[in-house]
């Protein structure tokens, strides 16, 4: 759920609807790895940074806003904050979305082990630089997976509370996405919304939508809400 009692993410927050009740055009950007970069798993159905996009530049009227996706598959936090002006700074983001960790946590034969105070360090430095140029940041926690069937990502629930950790403690606003991952699995693996063991598919991305929506409080005038009970419906086939 999102840390609604934190003061400054609920200023973020009201930044944020201040923000789009405005005429002054915004940048959103959404980085992270492959879940966010949105290859292949979809199946040439639409990422949940589309649907962000429909929803701002479609349903909100918001033409002038610019939606990019800079996330790259495969990619941890480190990798991030080493090309930060290319994945963020040229940009100027006002709202900077992130959902990063399952790569970050794989452990295997030529991988680099990250400890969870490590992954903690590098998303407090991420917080820290995204404010420093005038973002709203939002972190998202990654989605549940198969842990029997993805070996070396045994470590989700670490990870996953390392970010709810920073958004905590930094007062940044929270998409808690492995919870609702979880919740629409009853539990366990949520297998109408996944391609594989850990990758969303078009159904996943239905969800992450919507939780991103909802948590940030975008919410189009009924006359032309179309978007979010499509993907509503979308998620709720996926659960029978």
């Amino acid at each position: 759920m999102p840390n609604a009692e934190s003061p400054a993410s609920a200023s973020d927050l009201r930044r944020l609807t201040d923000l789009l009740a405005g005429s002054e055009p915004l940048n959103w950007v959404i980085t992270g790895d492959s879940i966010t970069h949105g290859l292949v798993h979809t199946q040439g159905a639409r990422t949940y940074a589309e649907h962000l996009h429909e929803l701002v530049r479609g349903e909100l009227g918001r033409t002038r806003d610019a939606v990019i996706n800079t996330a790259i598959s495969g990619h941890r936090l480190t990798d991030i904050l080493g090309d930060w002006d290319r994945r963020v700074a040229t940009w100027r983001p006002d709202i900077l979305t992130l959902m990063i960790g399952t790569n970050d946590m794989a452990t295997g034969p030529g991988l680099t082990t990250v400890a969870p105070v490590e992954f903690v360090a590098s998303l407090r430095e991420f917080v820290t630089r995204a404010r420093a140029a005038g973002a709203i940041v939002v972190l998202q926690t990654p989605p549940s997976i198969d842990i029997p069937n993805a070996p070396g990502r045994e470590r989700i629930v670490e990870f996953a509370d390392a970010v709810r950790e920073v958004a905590a403690s930094d007062d940044v606003i929270l998409v808690d996405q492995h919870a609702r991952f979880a919740d629409v699995g009853g539990g366990a693996v949520p297998w109408g919304l996944m391609n594989d063991p850990f990758h969303p598919n078009a159904a996943g991305h239905a969800a992450l939508a919507l939780e991103l929506a909802r948590t940030l409080g975008i919410r189009p005038q009924p006359e032309v809400d179309r978007t979010l009970p499509l993907l509503a419906a979308q998620v709720a086939v996926a659960r029978l």
